[in-house]
């Protein structure tokens, strides 16, 4: 670690709970997850991604539905962390997104399940690719090429894993491959800006294309789905849409599809007023759905028969979130990943007649501790706006007659994205934190997604300053509440929320004790200089654009008030990271340096804008948690 740092802000928090709150904290950093899964066409096996041996690699596995599943066989592929896995439909190849050399570019790579014929496919060191979907027949899997300078168009193109020949498919703005039909014929696409993205159908043979909904100033679709039309319908195709384009939340809406693109009346077959449709999947003959509800964020699964139109709720969801929801093609089996705060990610299988549960990924091994589960707090904006925050209260901080304790040291902890969510997912951050006797509180400031359209362009563009407001009403919820000692409120986030450190520290200070952040932008002009460009480009529609709000962004840009952060500040970042490029960190460290201020600055070396290697997550949860033991001490005048 380098950087200055000024005499500590007093004693530690409580004698011990810091070394324990450490070794904690690397234990759990290293409680390795399986995530990502794919199955191939008969259920019978899922390839996914597990960081087991201190990083992410491809794994497989046989499924076993209602019994126990043998041990998980490796794929060895490439150095490179694996970011993500699917198998070809005809079983024949499996497909990997890796991260070029850890940082944020990817290449694809193929290879047979056996583990043979592996090899790269698209991108390289300086050429950043993207896995797409396969074809239906498996024999091609799309590759994408966003742009590589401002102005670039982005291209869509259709590999061959066994020759690695590609072959044009789309061309566009900011596209994405979303599905295509089982000939090939049709292809859907999304285009657009961060939360103006907007889907359209185009005919490869008649050289025609049509928006699959109207398009609206602000929204988005997510998740798009080519599947046959019941039987009677008077179009052959129906394309599902996750969507919250004209709506209030997202929701399942369908479209039938006819030769050219032709739409048929939209209709919206799934709704609800608390949830967000965030995952979706379908079986091969389109009669039975799978939909997965974010509320509030916790994770609610349901079955939709197309035929009849009926919902089944899936009752006992077997953790707090699920992600990367698998239908087989026969409709019969489900595949997820499971997770909750005292376990990191599992696989799980779901039979979907009987309705039971069957764990089929191995678990690590947790330390023997108890672990935080959170409770979900609601407060307010400056201007009334109803908020959200999970908050994680030490054990020790209850008081013999069962009602907290109040006035003790705590750490607000803002998500990245913004359109990101704080959900009660596995933390060894907030659970190493907590152990050493500090509070830790997440929140939902405006902007995070999971709570409708209107609430994720809450912040966006000259709305800025009302993202930096809810973080201050975050820290006055917690001090009204009695949680928090005023003098004794840490502020930290990582991406967008180390963003919001950087900002709240120079735009309010008195506010917060110390400060945590990491991989967060200091100058918005900056960022747009050294950002990957497709990045850029698609980051016009929620911060501004460098030219046209130029003085916005500068205004926004906590570097130019680096003078008035007078705190402790903790600063790390990966030196791969060029989606928010490390340049952001290191001008804000050395502004707070010439400054004389209190900085300490952690570089992990080898790392992008994700930490996926297990030493640099437990690297930055021991510095965190001993820099804020040393911050959040007892202070004169504090509340005894």
């Amino acid at each position: 670690m380098t950087g200055a740092h000024r005499g500590a802000a007093g004693p530690g928090i409580v004698t011990g709970a810091v070394e324990h709150a450490v070794e904690l904290g690397e234990r759990l950093a290293g409680a390795w997850g399986s995530w990502n899964p794919s199955m191939t066409p008969d259920a019978a096996r899922v390839a996914f991604v597990s960081d087991r041996r201190g990083t992410p690699e491809l794994w497989i596995q046989d499924v076993v539905p209602g019994g126990e599943s043998p041990p998980a066989r490796r794929i060895p592929l490439s150095d490179d962390p694996v970011l993500s896995v699917s198998w070809s439909a005809d079983g024949n190849w499996l497909a990997c997104a890796v991260a070029t050399g850890g940082g944020v570019r990817s290449q694809v790579w193929v290879v047979r399940p056996d583990g043979s014929d592996a090899r790269r496919i698209a991108g390289s060191e300086s050429l950043h690719a993207e896995l797409g979907p396969w074809t239906r027949s498996g024999h091609r899997v799309v590759v994408t090429f966003p742009p590589g300078s401002p102005g670039d168009s982005t291209r869509a193109l259709l590999a061959d894993p066994a020759t690695g020949d590609l072959y044009p498919l789309a061309q566009g703005d900011l596209i994405t491959v979303l599905d295509l039909s089982v000939e090939e014929r049709l292809v859907i696409l999304r285009d657009g800006r961060r939360g103006h993205q907007f889907c359209v159908v185009v005919d490869r043979v008649a050289d025609q294309s049509a928006s699959l909904l109207p398009h609206t100033q602000t929204g988005a679709t997510d998740v798009a789905i080519l599947r046959p039309a019941p039987h009677g319908s008077p179009t052959p195709l129906i394309a599902y849409l996750v969507t919250e384009e004209g709506r209030p939340r997202r929701q399942l809406v369908s479209v039938p599809l006819g030769p050219g693109g032709a739409r048929g009346p939209v209709a919206t077959l799934a709704e609800r007023e608390d949830a967000e449709l965030e995952g979706l999947d379908a079986d091969d003959a389109g009669d039975l759905l799978l939909l997965v509800w974010n509320v509030a964020g916790r994770s609610e699964l349901e079955l939709f028969d197309t035929v009849g139109g009926t919902r089944t709720p899936v009752p006992a969801l077997p953790g707090y979130v699920a992600t990367h929801p698998v239908l087989s093609r026969d409709g019969r089996s489900v595949v997820l990943s499971i997770e909750g705060p005292e376990r990191p990610r599992e696989l799980w299988h779901l039979d979907t007649e009987s309705l039971s549960w069957t764990r089929i990924s191995e678990v690590p091994e947790l330390p023997d501790a108890v672990l935080v589960q959170p409770t979900l707090e609601t407060f307010t904006g400056h201007d009334g706006l109803p908020l959200t925050g999970w908050l994680y209260r030490p054990p020790a901080n209850d008081s013999d007659d069962g009602a907290p304790a109040v006035h003790g040291a705590a750490m607000l902890h803002l998500h990245g994205g913004p359109e990101a969510q704080e959900r009660p997912t596995f933390s060894a951050q907030h659970q190493a934190v907590v152990a050493a006797g500090i509070t830790v509180f997440a929140p939902n400031v405006r902007g995070s997604s999971g709570f409708g359209r209107e609430f994720v362009h809450a912040d966006d563009i000259e709305k800025r300053y009302d993202a930096f407001a809810d973080v201050v009403s975050a820290a006055e919820h917690l001090v009204a509440t009695g949680v928090a000692d005023p003098n004794r409120i840490a502020v930290t986030g990582r991406s967008y929320g180390g963003y919001l450190t950087f900002a709240t520290l120079a735009f309010s200070p008195g506010v917060f004790a110390s400060g945590v952040a990491v991989c967060g932008m200091s100058d918005l002009h900056g960022f747009y200089r050294e950002t990957e460009p497709w990045i850029a480009s698609a980051a016009f529609s929620k911060y501004g654009h460098p030219q046209r709000d130029r003085k916005l962004l500068r205004d926004l840009s906590p570097l130019r008030a680096a003078g008035r952060i007078e705190v402790p500040l903790l600063v790390a970042h990966g030196d791969l990271d060029t989606n928010v490029p490390v340049g952001e960190s290191r001008r804000m460290v050395r502004a707070l340096t010439k400054l004389g201020r209190p900085v300490e600055y952690l570089e992990q070396p080898g790392e992008g804008h994700e930490y996926r290697r297990v030493e640099s997550r437990a690297s930055l949860v021991t510095a965190m948690v001993r820099f804020l033991d040393r911050t959040l001490g007892r202070r004169p005048g504090s509340i005894q």
